[in-house]
């Protein structure tokens, strides 16, 4: 049996420098001009950053071993599934600024960016908090089984701009124009700095990922505790959150029951942190665990359910009614 590759320094940098490389790719060369993206194109795109997960799965499991390669695999599925329910909020927040299409892919890419960011620093932040105090893991187990209950039973409130505190606070630094400028973050107005209409819009998407990152944090923890297997997971799912976008936004009716079904999977991701704690106060649950095959099993399972239910209904409501023609059966 081969030995495992020790991971350094010099495996994250070449991770973040090759991610950055293909991000500048898209923007710079296949993006370079506004254009609607269309369905064809988001498949395809979809089936790059997929077929690139996969195949970073296979380097982990011939440098790290099959265990480790379960686990990116599991925590890559885990982000990916939330990614959906985010991509159902930022059709919301486009359809409420009435964004033009061809411009929605350049306030994803930068949206994207700073996800990138701001999840890298949670999980670096994550990582040291659980290795300086474990029993964090539970509190972590506990709020996904909160925020799971609260998902399954509190009906969405929908976009409202007004009650966002960074919205608000950009308004008030800075003017804001009244129309698009194209795909411009930033105009000028009256000699002065402004900011445009597609510039708050990547403030409402920015801050929505910041809210769902407080749930699939704590999710992917749950898989794995090895910041570069948690960290590369989520980066690859936050890159298929584009092009997922595009294929998805159009087809939110069909998915009216994916919601459910992630709420059943931060509960079950929730008492699978738990797990342990109760496995020592509890003692015909000695021993008891909850692998990580299993784990990968459950969610994709109850993803696949509850996409299946969403199209069986969409299905049922759409099928036309029996007509009687007027013959006797």
């Amino acid at each position: 049996m081969m030995a495992l590759i020790e991971i350094t320094a010099w495996h994250w940098a070449g991770f973040i420098l090759a991610i950055l490389f293909f991000l500048a790719l898209d923007l710079g060369v296949f993006h370079r001009h506004a254009h609607v993206v269309g369905f064809k194109e988001a498949l395809c795109w979809t089936a790059v950053w997929f077929t690139m997960a996969m195949l970073f799965a296979f380097a982990v499991l011939k440098m790290r071993g099959r265990e480790e390669a379960i686990e990116f695999v599991t925590g890559y599925v885990i982000e990916y599934a939330l990614s959906m329910d985010n991509v159902f909020v930022i059709a919301l927040i486009f359809s409420y600024f009435r964004v033009p299409s061809q411009y929605q892919h350049r306030v994803l890419f930068w949206g994207i960016m700073g996800a990138l960011i701001m999840r890298g620093v949670m999980i670096g932040a994550g990582a040291a908090l659980i290795a300086r105090f474990h029993w964090i893991l539970y509190v972590m187990g506990a709020f996904l089984v909160v925020s799971g209950i609260k998902m399954m039973l509190v009906a969405d409130e929908g976009v409202h701009p007004e009650k966002n505190p960074v919205l608000r606070l950009a308004r008030k630094l800075f003017p804001v124009t009244h129309e698009f400028e194209g795909q411009r973050f930033t105009t000028v107005l009256d000699g002065r700095k402004a900011l445009t209409p597609l510039a708050l819009v990547l403030v409402m998407v920015e801050t929505t990922d910041l809210v769902f990152a407080l749930d699939s944090i704590p999710a992917i923890f749950a898989v794995t505790k090895k910041p570069f297997i948690v960290f590369t997971s989520n980066v690859f799912a936050i890159l298929g959150l584009r092009s997922l976008y595009f294929l998805l936004a159009g087809a939110i009716r069909y998915f009216r029951h994916l919601k459910t079904g992630l709420s059943v999977v931060l509960v079950f991701i929730g008492v699978k942190m738990l797990v342990p704690l109760a496995a020592e106060h509890i003692d015909a649950m000695r021993g008891f665990k909850i692998t990580t095959t299993l784990s990968l099993t459950v969610v994709v399972s109850i993803i696949l359910v509850s996409i299946a239910a969403s199209v069986i209904h969409a299905w049922l409501e759409n099928r036309p009614a029996d007509r009687n023609d007027g013959r006797r059966p």
